[in-house]
């Protein structure tokens, strides 16, 4: 998988998600085999680019790896505005987002909303496009709702204006995260361009990711939820790809590791008031058993880092 001048280790690829993929998840899932980690939604509006929030998804200082910096918005010149002033602090490649289903980016005709403007999405693909030095890559659905899957036209208008990669999630924007995504039609969009395609959607174990890479004959594949709690998913998805066995499950001992490791990063990133509090979910995500349900309510009550700490320290030695 190559993406431009950057040569990917593997096939493996974290995918944008908002409040998730910050700084902290990111070079996480890096070091446990991810071979490119692609940042939070930035809006492409320069009105909030110095909020506190802002701010945090735009700091690079001691990222990992190739940074990939997702961008959102409706507006050509906005978007190729976005993606220069993201180069400058250090993006290695620009993604634009076309394929969040939230409500909130729908309403404001960005997202997965752009699916159904062509000519709109051939405005802005080509003004990002023209805009910067560094790759340009997308991510779509299949389309707008299923009567209107519309990804193979909407891929091909992307290579002609010169996107670099395109990542595709299995499921219309009418679908949301409901049912089952499908991989027919990233199928159809791979036999379509001769980009490379990224599939998304749905992808928890290694079985699953060796399958939906032979039904689509994607270059890679993308994982979003899968990752939530698992960082290490990606090392065991490389090692059954490269091998056909499974690595042995995580033990206790690293589990807790790699818990403590994401506490101090989030601390480190947020501050503690609101690291703390980003811990909630995270942790929350890592004891996503029924029987792990008090635990997960008793951690969400804690008000400091010093009580979180001692709190997963003696999950693991009790």
């Amino acid at each position: 998988m190559r993406i431009g001048p950057y040569q990917l280790k593997n096939q493996l690829i974290v995918a944008p998600m908002a409040g998730v993929t910050d700084q902290a998840f990111r070079n996480l899932c890096l070091r446990h085999g991810a071979a490119l980690a692609v940042s939070e939604m930035l809006s492409s509006n320069p009105k909030v680019w110095d909020s506190e929030k802002s701010k945090k998804r735009m700091a690079h200082s001691g990222e990992e790896g190739i940074r990939s910096v997702q961008i959102a918005g409706a507006d050509p010149k906005l978007m190729a505005q976005a993606a220069q002033f993201n180069v400058e602090q250090g993006a290695h490649i620009i993604d634009i987002n076309m394929g969040c289903p939230a409500k909130k980016v729908n309403k404001k005709l960005a997202g997965s909303a752009l699916m159904q403007d062509p000519a709109l999405v051939e405005k802005i693909v080509s003004a990002v496009v023209d805009a910067v030095d560094v790759p340009v890559t997308l991510k779509i659905r299949t389309g707008w709702d299923p009567e209107h899957k519309n990804g193979v036209h909407i891929a091909q208008i992307a290579e002609a204006c010169g996107i670099a990669s395109l990542a595709v999630h299995g499921r219309t924007r009418q679908c949301m995260y409901k049912g089952e995504a499908e991989y027919d039609t990233i199928a159809h969009i791979k036999q379509s361009v001769s980009i490379p395609v990224v599939a998304n959607g749905d992808i928890t174990t290694p079985e699953k990711a060796r399958f939906v890479l032979e039904k689509t004959g994607a270059d890679a594949i993308m994982i979003g939820r899968g990752a939530q709690g698992r960082p290490w998913i990606f090392r065991e998805i490389e090692h059954y790809l490269q091998t056909g066995e499974h690595l042995d499950p995580v033990n206790g001992t690293e589990k807790r590791q790699v818990m403590l490791e994401h506490l101090t990063k989030l601390y480190e990133l947020y501050g503690e008031y609101k690291g703390v509090r980003f811990a909630r979910k995270h942790i929350g995500w890592y004891f996503d058993q029924d029987s792990q349900r008090e635990f997960r309510a008793q951690f969400n009550k804690l008000e400091d880092a010093e009580q979180q700490y001692s709190m997963v320290e003696c999950y693991f030695r009790d």
